[in-house]
């Protein structure tokens, strides 16, 4: 199951991030999604669980709790929808 995880704290780590959801099971992948720019985070990541059962665990138990200061949201991620193409005002 793919987790997303909203208002992380700008300073957490990708290895904090899955240090935090391997209490509750196994993680495949722990990704914080960083401006292209700057390089710094959105606050925001995924999470990816192979087993669905410990991934509702994990999203049970910690959606609206603090995490480093900041209360995460936790929930199914949803699939991206698709968006239509930019136009260039040149």
């Amino acid at each position: 199951m793919n987790i997303y995880i909203g208002n992380l704290p700008y300073s957490i780590t990708e290895d904090e991030l899955r240090d935090k959801f391997t209490e509750f099971g196994q993680v495949d992948r722990a990704n914080i999604i960083k401006d292209k720019f700057s390089g710094r985070s959105k606050g925001f990541g995924f999470v990816e669980m192979p087993n669905d059962g410990e991934a509702q665990s994990a999203i049970d138990s910690l959606n609206d709790t603090d995490f480093n200061g900041r209360s995460i949201k936790v929930n199914q991620a949803r699939p991206r929808e698709e968006r239509p193409p930019r136009r260039d005002n040149y």
